[in-house]
């Protein structure tokens, strides 16, 4: 078994750039502890426990329709049905299923500072003509390697900061809307990526539009697809479950067939 989770520590860059930053503090320790930096106090019993201060799209995650796509009653652009859908009310048997993963190369077109380099509908479709279509039930997995980036402290900036906020670092490859729509023709309802976000860093709404209004599951920022073959494992992704919520962090693996 793979574990495909990455690990959410205040050091390490788990929160969208722009975002309330992931925190976790302690709230009640086993005894007093009288350190000025790092006081720990015994309010309620001999054990300790922490409070955390995370966002929904924190670390590896899934996505919700309703992160991107307004309730009709709203009267907004893009508003659907599919805005009332939230995380508690996806089907866990959308989240498992057989991984397709598709190696995406480091010299893809459009990379420049602040860009992501675009997945193509033709470069999905040669990937097919390679390596077999994709079906229905097919969990894809885009194997970019960028969790390479998640580090603790200022290497963490490559991560998401200088391709999100400074605009002066590369960004993670993402699909467009029309590969996209590509896979979801297949019968595919789940997609993963080891980037950041399946959308890109410059326009991330597009690809989020067209796989979320269908309902498809994107999976975000997962790690150690490099430890996956490209076909015959099976992906699992278990959410928490958030009332009304716009997606979720949760913990990602996939059983790998011993050769």
């Amino acid at each position: 078994m793979v574990d495909l989770t990455l690990l959410l520590a205040e050091e390490l860059p788990a929160a969208w750039a722009t975002h309330m930053p992931y925190q976790q503090k302690t709230f009640n320790y086993f005894n007093n502890v009288d350190d000025q930096a790092a006081p720990l106090k015994n309010a309620t019993g001999p054990y300790q426990t922490r409070w955390l201060l995370i966002d929904e799209h924190t670390g590896t995650h899934v996505d919700a329709p309703a992160h991107f796509i307004p309730e009709v009653k709203t009267g907004l652009p893009h508003a659907a049905d599919v805005g009332s859908v939230t995380v508690e009310q996806i089907a866990l048997n959308q989240l498992i299923g057989p991984a397709v993963v598709i190696d995406i190369p480091a010299n893809l077109p459009d990379s420049a500072p602040g860009v992501s380099p675009t997945i193509t509908k033709d470069f999905i479709a040669k990937w097919e003509r390679d390596n077999g279509e994709l079906t229905v039930g097919d969990i894809v997995l885009f194997r970019t390697g960028w969790d390479k980036r998640y580090l603790p402290g200022s290497a963490g900036l490559e991560y998401c900061y200088r391709a999100l906020v400074t605009r002066d670092g590369p960004g993670w490859p993402a699909p467009d809307s029309n590969a996209m729509r590509h896979i979801m023709d297949r019968g595919v309802t789940c997609v993963g990526t080891d980037g950041v976000s399946m959308g890109s860093c410059h326009d991330g709404a597009g690809v989020h539009y067209a796989g979320l209004e269908a309902r498809v599951a994107f999976i975000e920022a997962l790690g150690n697809l490099d430890r996956l073959p490209v076909r015959g494992a099976v992906f699992c992704f278990a959410p928490l479950k958030i009332a009304r919520g716009t997606g979720a962090p949760g913990r990602a693996f996939a059983w790998v067939p011993q050769l």
